[in-house]
């Protein structure tokens, strides 16, 4: 199966070849891990984890390695404690693990890798050195910044800005100790009651964008495949990253492939707090919107569009996937393949959208076997078939047989077959269950009488 992805870089789509079929790499930018993950900071993790499923499909499990970091040293972080009295440490550990269970929630897989900043400060001090020696960056006032200029026919390439037209307008903090408005920081110091290592220039601690070059260095070499993120990060914090990692290591290449995810709106409008549409992946999840929703309203919009979030959305794709997993109790599990057109979806640059459309092509055609592989593929299937999308009373399998006669007396309908329709319904009903056809899918529940022999009976005499 060829894979193509869009490269931020070139601005194409190109045909995906990795560096080694054997060890496709990616790095992925991880939370800064100071409070809960909003809804904006769930898409990229839903995306990319798509990506880490279908590189996995293709290249064999084995043969995948995916590092996504957790930013534990930041300003953000260091106020947050200051205004809760908290330790740092305390923070992060707790903040980390909401972000792994929220994740969880919406079936994302974790990544081979999840390095933390803090673990790689002797990396990270050791890149700075390098950087130096080679005439990349300076010390200023206890500072270390890289030198833009030392790049600059090269610096912005990735968001397709040149160095003055970022002079002109940019928002960069202006220090005296700079030589040039552009030059970022690498190393900074810290006063005693801040987080700070030693290093040839002081006590102090890293800038944010050497964190994500050192461990990916560490993790993944000097070339690898992809990394990703959403597009706010693409200038400054990737554009810096490139700049860093080809000067330490001008050998290699860094990243081959840039991925880029567009924003999130709510109701057609940005999300914010003075908007009063700004909230959290675990608010979704308190308020009874389902993980599996969740994800799947992301998984409707490609992700280079942006994507709004509505309730209405949501509320359809709860019926949809309620109808799929039904039906995909009657399937054993691993039995079925992917389908080919999901699978082509999917290699078109992460189409989503249209993989899932050939679904509801297989759940409406009640393919379940092939819908059950489909679905896991879209990651739909990590935390099993959940409680909710369940009929009190049914078990998977029950609920299964039931949704597949429902499905045959509905394509009888459609062709007025009537007389084959009626015989389903009364046949359910001695069986034991009974049926009501409302606006949307069709409701059911189990009698007293309920007899599963005479379903499964029914079923198998079901041309």
């Amino acid at each position: 199966m060829t894979i193509k992805l869009h490269n931020t870089k070139s601005r194409k789509k190109e045909v995906f070849a990795p560096i080694d079929p054997d060890t496709v790499r990616m790095y992925v930018c991880g939370p800064t891990v100071y409070d809960r993950a909003h809804l904006g900071n769930a898409r990229p993790v839903v995306v990319f984890d798509v990506l880490y499923r279908l590189l996995r499909h293709t290249y064999g499990a084995d043969h995948v390695t995916y590092v996504r970091n957790f930013t534990d040293v930041d300003d953000k972080i260091n106020a947050r404690a200051a205004e809760s009295g908290r330790a740092i440490g305390e923070i992060t550990e707790e903040t980390i693990q909401w972000f792994l269970d929220d994740m969880g929630a919406l079936g994302v897989l974790e990544p081979n890798h999840m390095p933390r900043a803090t673990q790689y400060i002797p990396q990270m001090v050791a890149m700075i050195e390098d950087l130096i020696a080679k005439g990349h960056a300076y010390e200023a006032e206890g500072h270390v910044l890289f030198a833009v200029d030392s790049w600059r026919e090269q610096y912005g390439k990735l968001s397709g800005r040149s160095v003055d037209d970022m002079i002109a307008g940019a928002r960069v903090e202006v220090a005296p100790y700079k030589k040039n408005p552009m030059d970022f920081v690498l190393w900074k110091p810290s006063t005693p009651d801040l987080p700070g290592w030693g290093s040839p220039w002081g006590r102090g601690r890293p800038g944010w964008h050497i964190e994500c070059s050192a461990m990916a260095h560490e993790l993944l070499g000097e070339s690898f495949d992809i990394h990703g993120g959403g597009n706010d990060l693409m200038f400054p914090h990737h554009e810096n990253e490139i700049a860093q990692s080809c000067c330490a290591h001008p050998e290699g290449d860094f990243a081959r492939v840039w991925m880029h995810n567009e924003m999130l709106q709510v109701e057609g409008k940005k999300m914010s707090k003075s908007l009063g549409n700004f909230f959290t992946v675990r608010d979704l999840l308190e308020q009874g919107v389902p993980g599996e929703v969740i994800r799947f309203v992301f998984l409707s919009t490609h992700y280079r569009k942006p994507m709004d979030w509505t309730v209405e959305k949501a509320r359809e794709a709860e019926v949809t996937l309620r109808k799929w997993y039904r039906q995909i109790g009657l399937a054993e599990a691993g039995t079925g393949k992917v389908h080919p057109q999901v699978e082509l979806e999917l290699s078109n640059d992460l189409n989503t959208h249209g993989a899932l459309t050939e679904c509801h092509v297989l759940s409406n055609s009640n393919d379940v076997t092939t819908l059950r592989a489909s679905m896991r593929v879209l990651g739909f299937l990590e935390n099993g078939i959940p409680d909710w999308a369940m009929v009190p009373g049914f078990s998977d399998a029950e609920t299964g047989l039931v949704r597949y006669l429902l499905q045959e007396r509905e394509h009888a309908r459609r062709k007025k077959d009537f007389e084959r329709a009626d015989r389903i319904r009364d046949g359910m009903a001695r069986a034991g269950v009974v049926v009501k056809d409302t606006v949307g899918e069709p409701e059911f529940e189990k009698t007293a009488r309920f007899d599963v022999n005479l379903l499964d009976e029914l079923w198998g005499n079901t041309p």
